[in-house]
């Protein structure tokens, strides 16, 4: 079997949970290109968003503006008044995946002062907290978004923010996004968020870097099943 053939059976079998930001929280943004590659390559995929939530906001409830979630061959669905955010522990014990891929910290705003201690301490205490369940993460770094528009998007911190996330997730692997494109090459609607075509390009270079990670490849879900 050719290496392509295998990169595209990489992810087949596995159950994938996704957790991130704003950009899985609403059904023009990222969630609906990235579940629908995600389930094309045979994955089983859970997606939930929540709009504005940090790393803490995934280890206890916390009411936040917008919320998204989706599943596999399934309609999304979107609240926008009195969302709550679902912690990691709880919905690994529901799920049971094989595979957590983090989207959270796209904090870039070049006019807000970063709180690099409580960073550090939020992000890696869900790190630690995924490690516990000895399960398989993988976090994903913000991409590059534009120095003008209503989020400022400065790319000297989305750089910074990048650095720092590579160095304090693991155990999870760390994927840098602003691998895929240069600054200023995906166009965005505010800034930050990406227009069609950009969350398109991002979602098909995220699912090639998951089926090129090898602790992913040696994922047998056969045997994780049998297991349960």
């Amino acid at each position: 079997m050719g290496s392509s053939a295998l990169l595209l059976e990489a992810l087949a079998g596995l159950s994938i949970l996704v957790v991130g930001e704003s950009h899985l929280a609403l059904p023009l943004n990222l969630v609906n290109p990235l579940v629908d590659d995600l389930t094309s390559r045979g994955a089983s995929v859970h997606s939930v968003g929540v709009c504005g939530a940090g790393a803490s906001d995934w280890l206890k409830p916390v009411q936040v503006s917008c919320a998204g979630e989706r599943r596999s061959n399934a309609q999304g669905t979107y609240q926008f008044y009195g969302a709550t955010t679902i912690p990691i522990m709880d919905l690994v014990k529901a799920d049971k995946p094989d595979v957590i891929v983090v989207i959270v910290g796209d904090a870039a705003v070049a006019n807000k002062a970063l709180p690099t201690s409580w960073v550090w301490q939020t992000t890696t205490d869900l790190a630690k907290a995924i490690a516990s369940t000895k399960t398989t993460c993988v976090w994903v770094g913000p991409p590059w978004g534009e120095e003008s528009g209503l989020y400022s998007k400065a790319n000297q911190r989305v750089e910074y923010i990048s650095n720092f996330l590579a160095r304090n997730v693991s155990p999870c692997v760390y994927v840098d996004s602003l691998k895929f494109s240069r600054p200023g090459e995906r166009k965005t609607n505010d800034g930050q968020h990406l227009n069609k075509d950009g969350y398109k390009s991002w979602s098909a270079a995220i699912v090639k870097a998951l089926t090129e990670i090898p602790a992913i490849g040696k994922l047998k879900p056969q045997t994780k099943v049998a297991s349960r």
